[in-house]
């Protein structure tokens, strides 16, 4: 890429040192002690979710009652048991869903079960809601008995599936929204806190998997409805795999500490527990743990590179780094400078057990991929860095192109394909490359939401200086990247509609990748500031099991 009044190599008399705070967790974490096994605890886990199974499938003749038995295992966070058994019973439900909705005055059932279908891809027509519109669109008062607000309540969560073209649900976004903000304070539990933790926390298409079923696994219980032995289950099983992510942390955090990051990397932020977190945000089930092992890395080391590049490096020594990342091999570490070379050296080894790993399982074409994706995310940090030193002020798309490049999202995406099983193919790889729309939203979400907490330079990118105040450029650029996030998700849901274009799996990666990026930074940056917050969501899933 060619800038204006190119600049081919520029002095840094001063590093450009950043600040951040040590680590919060201090060795808590290297240390893995396993919890204690009860008598008969995983064999009454396995009789539970045969009991469900048989629940699941005599609930087939029920709609209704099949429809709130998955809605319950989705939000308990056990649905990962028993996903061939909720594919099948929605497939069914979508051959008829439009039959019995006709015959429907109920929108907290047919919401729901908008809801999960489209979940499911499944593309559902939202005039189902046309009988509704006076209710939610056109009112001005919320129902006054529980029942009522639930029915909004799920209206409002089936909002969040929404694609481009869909004005009824775009209005019932922002009437339900309403609607249930004037009735929260009249609200009792549990159904206040379920209101007020989609409003104000996260919905549940687009909160992270672990946070939402450890919140609802708290709620629950407190309904008349609930079923004991699903809570009993997703009680079980939240402890036992909150165990399991405990051991691979302290396997992490062994590699982390060999780094000496506090005083090798002084100037980098010291963040293993919120790396893994992050990666427990894009896949938490126990067939996943290669892959959460060798994308934590990746992202670990994704943000030594973030930091070195902006935060300490001259503009000399990442153009040294820069050469040996494109040679990618043990002999450049003389040519780079002595404070890079650890981590240099930890990111050659960590792809050299991905290979030892990707020849056992005959997936080694995956390794130049992954490869190639850590090379792309150092050249996206190395234009913003020569933007920096050439004092070069893009224009907007300009800037949205390297911007998101930049993220690292992309990078990691792909990282996060490399130890997954056969559902990932060449296709999916070349999918995530070609910045299909999906992809695009993502990195634009994470972009966006990154920019709207405190990246007051970058307003100017979105408003061009009127006569209008600042004051109200500041407000009207931020509504303009709200709005292009809102339509960023629309095309994430989009995506999600069958037929897709690679399985499911691969796409959910992709989801999840944007659903981090909403609670760690939508409401400041808790990843470089672990403020009580976000030390409020690591302790829930990794500290304390559930009583």
């Amino acid at each position: 890429m060619e800038h204006k009044n190119h600049i081919a190599s520029i002095t840094t008399a001063s590093r450009p040192l950043a600040n951040f705070h040590p680590n919060v967790w201090g060795d808590r974490f290297l240390v893995y002690t396993p919890q204690p096994c009860k008598d008969g605890e995983k064999e009454l886990v396995e009789k539970l979710k045969e009991e469900v199974r048989e629940e699941l499938k005599e609930a087939s003749n029920d709609i209704i009652g099949l429809l709130k038995l998955v809605d319950a295992i989705q939000r308990l966070g056990i649905e990962y048991h028993f996903e061939e058994e909720i594919d099948q019973a929605m497939q069914k439900l979508s051959q008829i869903f439009k039959d019995f909705c006709n015959d429907k005055d109920d929108l907290y059932t047919i919401a729901l079960g908008f809801r999960l279908l489209r979940q499911h891809g499944y593309k559902i027509s939202c005039s189902i809601f046309e009988k509704f519109k006076d209710d939610v669109n056109g009112s001005s008062k919320a129902p006054d008995t529980a029942e009522g607000i639930m029915g909004i309540l799920e209206f409002f969560e089936a909002t969040h599936l929404r694609v481009n073209g869909e004005d009824i649900l775009d209005d019932g976004y922002v009437s339900s929204r309403k609607l249930l903000e004037s009735s929260l304070p009249l609200l009792t539990n549990p159904v206040a806190e379920q209101v007020d933790h989609a409003l104000h926390q996260y919905s549940k298409r687009r909160g992270l998997p672990r946070v939402e079923a450890r919140h609802y696994i708290s709620i629950y219980g407190q309904f008349d409805s609930h079923h004991p032995k699903l809570l009993k289950l997703a009680k079980l099983d939240f402890n036992m795999l909150q165990d399991m992510h405990k051991e691979e942390l302290s396997e992490l955090y062994r590699w982390w500490k060999d780094l000496e990051v506090p005083t090798k990397l002084f100037y980098a932020r010291d963040r293993m527990v919120e790396c893994y977190f992050w990666i427990l945000g894009v896949y938490f089930e126990p067939k996943y743990a290669k892959g959460r092992q060798i994308t934590t890395k990746m992202i670990a080391t994704a943000s030594l590179f973030d930091d070195t590049f902006d935060a300490y490096a001259t503009f000399e020594e990442l153009e040294l780094f820069m050469v040996a990342i494109e040679r990618w091999s043990m002999s450049c570490l003389d040519e780079i400078p002595e404070y890079m070379r650890g981590f240099y050296k930890a990111l050659l080894e960590a792809f050299e057990d991905i290979e030892e790993y990707m020849l056992k399982k005959g997936t080694l074409y995956r390794l130049g991929y992954g490869i190639e994706a850590m090379k792309v995310m150092a050249r996206d940090y190395f234009t913003e860095i020569k933007w920096r030193e050439e004092k070069y002020k893009p224009e907007s798309e300009e800037y949205m192109h390297v911007a998101t490049a930049s993220t690292a999202y992309t990078s990691l995406i792909i990282c996060s394909f490399l130890g997954m099983g056969d559902c990932v193919t060449k296709e999916a790889f070349e999918f995530v490359l070609s910045k299909q729309d999906i992809v695009k939203a993502t990195l634009n979400i994470c972009r966006l939401t990154d920019d709207i907490m405190g990246h007051e330079s970058t307003y100017h990118l979105w408003w061009s200086a009127t006569q209008r105040s600042i004051t109200n450029q500041k407000e009207e650029a931020v509504d303009e990247l709200l709005k292009r996030i809102e339509t960023a998700w629309k095309l994430i849901n989009e995506a999600f509609l069958k037929p897709t274009k690679i399985p499911t799996p691969p796409l959910s990666r992709i989801l999840n990748f944007a659903r981090v990026i909403e609670v760690i930074y939508s409401k400041g940056d808790w990843y470089t500031h672990v403020g009580p917050e976000m030390q409020n969501l690591i302790t829930q899933l990794l500290i304390d099991p559930v009583p």
